[in-house]
């Protein structure tokens, strides 16, 4: 079968390779000495698991009208708004924690492994230690399932057995302990990463009066690393150290705040005659801004650390240069031609810049007030796609959105996110906080600079798939309304409006009833409008538990009671009139004049009585015209008059 297989194969090919076919045929059989060129099989290619899935997933465009897939396993947990993503998602994650707790818990009742192929991740963790005995073995099993205390104990009894230790498992203790912050790490529930945070919280003050200068990243990040903690203490015990402790060592105090203390130490691997990697340099170039207040001896620090990545024949890689970059963030305006510089290096060492990269360069010119930058940038980054590279590469498209809002560019905004949505590069727009943010920074710029049918398109095509607006977006979308004249579409956000969870920002209400009160429209837009009106009312009047209510202004009074009056609603109108005396608010003459009109076309004489005597009780200037209008235009009793 093979043979028959490799002779197709070779007809195959022949056939392709030998166009012509005859010409070289002819030659072969002339010339006995030339052999045939052999026929190489190709190698079988290894496809990965989800490459099925994966082809099919590109057949299909995002549906913008679609929640997060996450919500869409249960429709009952699909949200409406901001409030309800955060927590359903919430509540979605907490359910897998209580279930992985279960399962890591009681795994006698989960042995049966029904899935094929088999699901690591579905089955119980055997995070119990196997190895009862004091040995290295039992410190390794311990180190392998991350159980930081008991690894220490471990490490512990070994020493006062007097059994000695190899330097690599010695290595691997410090790698777990300057990883985690000589903490355990979070698993299902969060207590102790909650205590971290509150100590984090009450060192912070004290370590600003002891430094005496402002704030700082590190002073709020933790956990914290601790003086004298077990990740020190071993290293001090340790009887021969290599550059791998020292470097460990460096990483951990600068991943954990530690900046001065991890400079020392790489004083101190030069002194032992140790070279450091390339990943320890990046974190004390890191570490810099922490260590020097000012500019200049910050980049000092940097340039030296540089030279003894040369001196040491350590090849920079992309995270260093990125650290550069973003260590010249916070050295003013001196930043800017120094960053060019390490550009070009860059490109001599052919290291392709990534997201952050950019991202820092935007930071450098843009904060100095070179606008041009982003222009450049933009020019090297279209129809490209980016693959994660380091941890800002996700603050990029947050960033760059931002100064194009801050430009009122919207041409500018379009191109970005077409590089957005190039390839997978919407995989590095950051987390869903990040998402709302460019999104809500983009429609905004949208709703100021485009014509309503392109803002409406973004808006169909942004919510709620991608994120969900917050007051602000929508008070700039009845801008855009209001500008293109276009106000009987504001009872349809109106329903966007309550259902985003918003109907209780008077700021909103106020604009809303605003928008529809000021100008007079068609009769079926005004019964839309009243429609509205009635149930602005209603949320005024209604007092939700835990919310404070919302107080009535005289604005939206008096525009409530004009879109009652404009569509004979007199009676609801005059309601509105009792809730002025009552709330000790004072109606305009506008308001007072819409009510008596509305007052003549439902022919009430005794509701413009009413409004006469209302009118007295406020003192208003214009209770004597509005007098004669009744006496004038309606059939009074005498009583009345």
């Amino acid at each position: 079968m093979c043979m028959l297989i490799l002779k197709t194969l070779t007809a195959m090919f022949g056939v392709c390779r030998h166009c012509s076919g005859s010409a070289s045929l002819q030659k072969t059989e002339a010339d006995p000495g030339v052999t045939e060129e052999e026929i190489v099989v190709p190698r079988k290619k290894t496809w990965d698991k989800l490459a099925v899935l994966q082809t099919l997933a590109s057949t299909v465009n995002r549906d913008p009208t679609a929640a997060h897939y996450m919500f869409q396993d249960d429709p009952y947990l699909i949200p409406r708004n901001s409030y309800e993503y955060r927590l359903f998602s919430l509540s979605k994650e907490s359910g897998k924690n209580a279930a992985r707790y279960i399962v890591n818990e009681f795994p006698r009742f989960f042995e049966k492994d029904i899935a094929e192929p088999h699901i690591p991740c579905l089955m119980p963790e055997n995070l119990a230690p196997q190895i009862e005995e004091v040995s290295e073995a039992a410190l390794k099993e311990r180190i392998q399932l991350r159980r930081v205390k008991a690894s220490v104990d471990m490490f512990d009894q070994l020493l006062q057995s007097g059994t000695p230790l190899s330097l690599e498992t010695s290595n691997r203790l410090l790698d777990l302990l300057c990883f985690y912050g000589d903490r355990e790490p979070a698993r299902e529930d969060q207590s102790e990463q909650k205590e971290e945070l509150e100590e984090s919280e009450e060192a912070a003050p004290d370590q600003r009066k002891r430094r005496g200068r402002s704030w700082k990243t590190s002073d709020f990040i933790g956990p914290k690393w601790r003086e004298n903690n077990n990740a020190e203490r071993i290293f001090n015990l340790m009887p021969e150290r290599n550059a791998h402790s020292y470097c460990t060592m460096i990483r951990g105090m600068v991943k954990h705040g530690a900046c001065v203390r991890a400079h020392d130490m790489y004083t101190d691997l030069l002194n032992d005659r140790h070279t450091a990697d390339v990943y320890t340099f990046s974190a004390l170039i890191l570490a810099v801004p922490e260590v020097k207040e000012n500019y200049i001896e910050r980049w000092e620090l940097v340039e030296d650390l540089l030279k003894h990545m040369v001196q040491q024949k350590v090849q920079p890689n992309l995270l260093t240069f990125n650290a550069v970059l973003k260590t010249l963030r916070k050295c003013g305006g001196m930043g800017k031609g120094i960053s060019l510089k390490i550009l070009r290096e860059m490109k001599a060492l052919n290291i392709e810049p990534s997201l952050a990269t950019f991202e820092h360069l935007l930071g450098i010119f843009y904060k100095s007030g070179s606008m041009e930058i982003i222009y450049e940038v933009m020019d090297e980054i279209e129809g490209k796609t980016f693959v994660a590279q380091d941890p800002d590469d996700a603050n990029f498209f947050v960033s760059a959105m931002r100064i194009c809002h801050s430009l009122k560019d919207v041409e500018l905004a379009y191109r970005l996110h077409k590089v957005l949505e190039t390839g997978d590069n919407w995989k590095l727009i950051g987390d869903a906080q990040q998402q709302s943010l460019y999104c809500a920074r983009f429609f905004t710029l949208v709703c100021m600079m485009e014509q309503l049918d392109v803002i409406l398109k973004w808006y169909k095509e942004l919510v709620p798939s991608l994120f969900y607006p917050n007051a602000q977006v929508m008070w700039d979308l009845l801008q855009a309304l209001d500008t293109a004249n276009h106000l009987e579409m504001v009872p349809q956000f109106w329903k966007d409006i309550k259902q985003l969870g918003l109907s209780n920002r008077p700021e909103l209400l106020e604009e809303v009833l605003a928008l529809m009160a000021r100008e007079i429209h068609s009769q079926e837009t005004q019964m839309s409008f009243a429609n509205c009106a009635a149930d602005i009312k209603s949320i005024f009047e209604t007092r939700e538990r835990n919310q404070v209510p919302l107080g009535w202004t005289a604005s939206a009074l008096g525009n409530i009671a004009i879109l009652f009056s404009r569509v004979g609603r007199i009676q609801e109108a005059c309601n509105m009139l009792e809730l002025f005396k009552r709330t000790s608010r004072v109606p305009s003459d506008k308001v007072m004049n819409e009510v008596l009109t509305c007052a003549k076309q439902s022919n009430t004489p005794h509701q413009a009585v009413e409004l006469v005597k209302l009118a007295a009780a406020f003192s208003l200037p214009t209770t004597a015209k509005l007098a004669r209008r009744v006496i004038e235009e309606f059939e009074l009793s005498e009583e009345q008059k």
